[in-house]
């Protein structure tokens, strides 16, 4: 009655054949073109490999200073939790703490939950917990933002160019390392885990039917649901149902999705606004005291000869929250109504909200790292605003957003059984 050899399209609900791919291959939706999942090596010792190397790489970044200024006989150099410190004793105890989850909490869960899982992979046993690793994976791998900070770092110092003398120090390197790594790293499928794990006893003591899973053939036109962590395709059973696998909840539509939605919307709109206007660094110099705002920073930056970080800056932090808000406001709202009108395009819109959402976070990791730097007693001392606090919540209230929209949704309507199969 479960079915492992089907796949069903996380955008769209349509139910496929799953077939082994070569490398580099991608199988999309027949349906709504999204990639259903890419052919890599499983082998669980090269993951496993790649994924220690990789955790050595983090600590290296984590514990050695990034970047020291230099100027009138001052010298600060800076971490990654030592800039996340300063936030703190700022008083900006919700910011450091969003910064240190998004940062350094979840990419050491990711990388943690992957080695442990595949090392005992590639021993030949499932490890004891592993349901609940690969699904701490899967939520770690939606919020890690490495990959931003890194571009963040890279900002900073630009801006840091014109003030003093910048120093690089092998914290930098680490990080660029890291990114590169971190993306090796998530082109490990975790349902592909989950299938691989499925065929081999579990922990010692543990009896046979206590650790591996059975499958039977599904009956002939049951209606289905397909399991979000683990990919598993089971009959549906109605509400409050979990998979038999991974026990995680199962739902064939998000419950309150569009509700839930709009909620989150409302709440990252309201809070947009101070983010804008209120200040999100007060800068103390010898020249007197300045406030500067997102749109100020990008005016500075344009002025002193940096277009390209200016437009960097002013996308992710402005065009991108807006194109958000507006863009959830369309899918929420055609889904409420269960309008049929461009399905493919809304699905590709959705993907779009998706991917750029991270990106927004940038500028609070370049203030994160700017406060803790220049930091030069009676020249100059930054630290941040109120602005800061807003813009961070509007980021992850328009994440949040987007993850409870069910894109599924979106194609109900086109399809009133909800399903199809391919």
């Amino acid at each position: 009655m479960y079915r492992y050899d089907l796949i069903s399209c996380h955008d769209c609900g349509v139910l496929h054949q799953h077939r082994p791919l070569q490398p580099r291959e991608k199988a999309r939706c027949v349906r709504c073109g999204s990639i259903l999942y890419r052919g890599i090596r499983s082998d669980p010792r090269a993951m496993a490999a790649i994924t220690l190397g990789a955790i050595f790489t983090f600590l290296i970044a984590q514990f050695f200073p990034i970047v020291e200024l230099s100027v009138g006989g001052y010298s600060i150099a800076s971490t990654l939790m030592g800039a996340i410190y300063v936030l703190w004793r700022e008083k900006m105890e919700i910011v450091a703490a969003i910064v240190t989850l998004f940062t350094i909490v979840l990419p050491a869960v990711e990388l943690a939950s992957l080695f442990y899982v595949t090392l005992s992979l590639s021993r030949g046993r499932r490890p004891p917990g592993f349901d609940s690793m690969l699904r701490a994976l899967g939520t770690a791998r939606r919020w890690g933002m490495t990959e931003v900070l890194m571009i963040g770092i890279l900002i900073t110092i630009v801006k840091m160019t014109s003030l003093a003398r910048v120093i690089v120090h092998p914290g930098l390197f680490a990080f660029a390392v890291l990114t590169l790594m971190l993306a090796l790293v998530m082109s490990f499928d975790p349902k592909i885990l989950w299938n691989i794990g499925e065929h081999l006893p579990g922990p010692k003591g543990m009896r046979p039917s206590q650790s591996q899973f059975n499958y039977q053939a599904l009956a002939a036109g049951a209606p289905l649901v397909a399991c979000h962590s683990c990919g598993l395709v089971a009959p549906e059973k109605g509400r409050r149902q979990h998979c038999e696998r991974c026990k995680s909840a199962l739902h064939r539509r998000r419950p309150d999705s569009v509700g839930r939605t709009w909620a989150l919307l409302l709440a990252a709109t309201i809070l947009y606004i101070p983010a804008m206007l209120l200040p999100v660094m007060y800068t103390n110099s010898l020249f007197g005291k300045e406030d500067d705002t997102i749109i100020s920073g990008v005016l500075l930056f344009w002025n002193s000869g940096s277009q390209a970080l200016a437009i960097i800056i002013f996308v992710a932090s402005i065009v991108v929250p807006v194109m958000k808000l507006v863009a959830l406001a369309i899918l929420a709202g055609t889904a409420q109504r269960r309008s049929r009108w461009r399905p493919e395009q809304r699905t590709m819109l959705y993907r779009i909200v998706e991917f750029v959402g991270r990106w927004s976070m940038l500028d609070i990791f370049v203030i994160t790292l700017t406060v803790a730097l220049v930091r030069f007693q009676s020249l100059a001392v930054i630290t941040a605003g109120p602005g800061a606090l807003a813009f961070c919540a509007v980021v992850v209230l328009t994440m949040m957003a987007s993850m409870q929209f069910d894109p599924r949704l979106i194609w109900d309507p086109v399809d009133t059984h909800g399903e199809k199969h391919a």
